[in-house]
């Protein structure tokens, strides 16, 4: 069994001049949740992208689950959910989890049993035969979240999964976030939202400009429950580093 689900050693990725990732050295164990922050461009979806495989590193080692994430069998234990998901508007959140699942080379009978635990899971029982276009933005992360989990992923990885969400559709996608961290899913998410991160997270990791500057424990951010993480996550970025 894997003592860490994932590992960034020494990695770095350049585009051009730009390098947007630069030795980046980062790892998530197994049931541990981790909020990814930073400001825009401080290269948290490329890290997020050679992570799971969709982009190679310049230099550097990614190991996840131990092996290469490029490797299918490797990512096939991954759930991903991008920030902005296209799906085509005509289809319903069923038409979606049978497509992905098919992609995912899952058979009829294992979807369809998913697609009912998971539209009960994530709330979407009586919207499922509507199609996506008529689905607020919070019911389009539902949706989004149960593409993720279609596989019974042990890792679930999500780029910004709060932004666009009103107030009711948070709490509930912050309790489905807790109902997964219950059932042992290792989980590592990018956010802009640091109240959400105070009260999901076991540890954060900040990035600014393509380095990480605190990886650790959110208590030793916002021990004492005042706000703190917020605050905190400034100093760090001003001061490069956790007084």
């Amino acid at each position: 069994m894997e003592d860490k689900v994932f590992e960034l050693d020494g990695v770095s990725r350049s585009f051009g001049a730009l390098k947007a990732v630069d030795n980046l050295t980062l790892s998530l164990g197994r049931g541990e949740v981790t909020g990814f922050l930073g400001t825009n461009g401080a290269g948290k979806t490329t890290t997020i992208k050679m992570l799971i495989g969709l982009i190679r590193p310049t230099s550097g080692m990614v190991r996840l689950f131990g092996g290469d994430p490029t490797v299918a069998s490797t990512r096939a234990r991954i759930g991903y959910m991008p920030e902005i998901a296209y799906y085509y508007p005509y289809l319903n959140v069923r038409e979606l989890l049978s497509f992905y699942g098919g992609v995912c080379g899952m058979d009829k009978q294992t979807v369809k049993a998913r697609t009912d635990e998971l539209l009960e899971e994530v709330e979407l029982v009586e919207a499922a035969k509507r199609p996506l276009k008529t689905y607020s933005k919070g019911m389009l992360q539902r949706a989004g979240i149960a593409q993720a989990l279609l596989n019974d992923p042990d890792l679930l990885v999500l780029d910004e999964p709060f932004t666009g969400l009103d107030p009711l559709a948070r709490i509930h996608f912050r309790n489905l976030l807790k109902k997964l961290r219950s059932k042992g899913k290792s989980i590592f998410f990018s956010s802009h939202e640091l109240g959400e991160t105070e009260l999901l997270c076991d540890n954060v990791a900040i990035m600014k400009k393509g380095q990480c500057i605190y990886h650790g424990p959110v208590d030793r951010l916002a021990g004492d429950g005042g706000g703190n993480l917020e605050r905190l996550f400034l100093d760090v970025l001003e001061k490069g580093g956790v007084a």
